[in-house]
């Protein structure tokens, strides 16, 4: 039986674990956590959200980063500081403006075939995750906004998204906790949300019990092709040194895969863009029957929402380009908080627990996922804000690769 080796345990390379062993291979993950999803799978904002599929490649995007550069609580930020990957990496960007529509038709798409995926595997499996089937509503407050949302709209619907215009008293309809002053919205009932963290734990468990062997606690410190495989060292939590070797290895190591892709002799340019989230303890019952159980995205504030079951309320959003930092700001993490306090006015935000996580981001917004330049040495990584939202699409497309180039046994 070929046997496979994964970097990384977040939510990618556990969906990737699963596509293999359901190939028929055997499958090792390596992880510098003690436990599955303890990185940028932690506490995103829990969307499923093919809705969301825009990429930020226009020159609003470079624009409005420009103006807020020096404004702490901006929605998006970028630290100035001269680094020769960030600066190339933006100049990347830029050059993918021309490809904004194609790459956001093609990541709807992806998104609406992982959903499919995703929701497969939990029925299948059938481990809990607090997953909500009540759709996802995106709120406008301005008309230049929401006009923008209408021309998104032609492309997720070219992408197979069906995403209803509704108006601002359909919006309290959807979800009567909302308070604002909006000028409409955009609903998709098709997309979802959930426990990210839950999920890739429970698929984590899941692959161990069918024989999928996880290495907790393990540094990874070199990565080398070697015919038409991998050689992998590694040490563990005490220390100690390890090699072995392996008929193919899979990079999805979150920001760390431009490491390896280095290692590799192979270009991986993610960068790492931080975003914050909060996770409101509904700890009163006023606070349950306030917050909403609707899935929220704000678009001109970059916040999105998921409600975690009956005592927990997600909250998160920004991006911040700040390189490979993973420090809780208080300034990034207040708007959050205002902005609850602003649209759920009887939300107590007293148990507000603040978190932040690097999101691996390619300069074209799009997931890399492909084959190395040598044998046996795959990618599945880059999926920017998108992770969990694709994981399960680009899982089985890196699966049927690995499928192709070599039969399981």
């Amino acid at each position: 039986m070929k046997h496979i080796a994964i970097i990384g345990a977040g939510v990618t390379g556990v969906t990737t674990a699963y596509a293999l062993l359901q190939r028929g291979y055997d499958v090792t993950v390596f992880d510098q956590n003690r436990y599955a999803a303890m990185d940028t799978s932690f506490a995103n904002g829990g969307q499923l959200s093919a809705s969301n599929a825009e990429v930020w490649n226009r020159w609003s995007t470079v624009f409005k980063g420009m103006k807020w550069m020096f404004t702490r609580g901006a929605p998006l930020l970028v630290n100035p500081k001269p680094s020769w990957h960030k600066y190339s990496w933006m100049a990347e960007f830029m050059g993918a403006i021309p490809q904004y529509r194609q790459n956001t038709i093609d990541t709807v798409r992806m998104a609406i075939a992982a959903r499919k995926h995703l929701l497969s595997i939990a029925e299948t499996e059938g481990f809990d995750f607090n997953i909500e089937k009540r759709g996802i509503l995106h709120i406008y407050q301005s008309k230049k906004e929401y006009d923008h949302a209408t021309e998104v709209n032609a492309l997720l619907a070219e992408g197979g998204l069906t995403r209803e215009a509704v108006s601002p008293s359909e919006m309290l309809e959807l979800e009567p906790t909302l308070r604002g002053d909006f000028y409409g919205g955009y609903y998709t009932a098709t997309d979802a949300t959930g426990d990210i963290h839950r999920f890739s734990r429970g698929l984590s468990d899941v692959c161990h019990a069918k024989g999928v062997r996880f290495f907790y606690n393990s540094n990874v410190t070199r990565v080398k092709a070697e015919g038409k495989g991998a050689h992998v060292t590694w040490s563990d939590d005490e220390g100690h040194p390890h090699q072995g070797n392996f008929d193919g290895l899979v990079v999805c190591a979150g920001v760390g895969s431009r490491r390896f892709g280095q290692m590799l002799g192979d270009r991986v340019n993610v960068y790492p863009v931080k975003g914050y989230s909060i996770t409101v303890n509904l700890n009163d019952e006023t606070s349950q029957a306030a917050a909403p159980w609707v899935s929220l995205l704000d678009d001109e504030a970059k916040v999105v929402t998921s409600r975690l079951g009956p005592d927990r309320f997600r909250i998160a959003g920004t991006a911040e380009f700040n390189g490979i930092n993973w420090d809780i700001r208080d300034d990034r993490v207040k708007p959050l908080v205002k902005w609850v306090e602003r649209h759920f006015p009887d939300v107590v935000t007293e148990h507000a627990v603040p978190w932040a996580g690097l999101r691996p981001m390619m300069p074209n917004m799009v997931p890399m996922v492909k084959a190395g330049k040598s044998p046996g040495v795959y990618y599945n990584t880059g999926h920017g804000h998108l992770g969990w939202t694709l994981s399960a699409a680009t899982a089985e497309i890196v699966a049927d690769k690995i499928l192709g180039d070599m039969a399981p046994a």
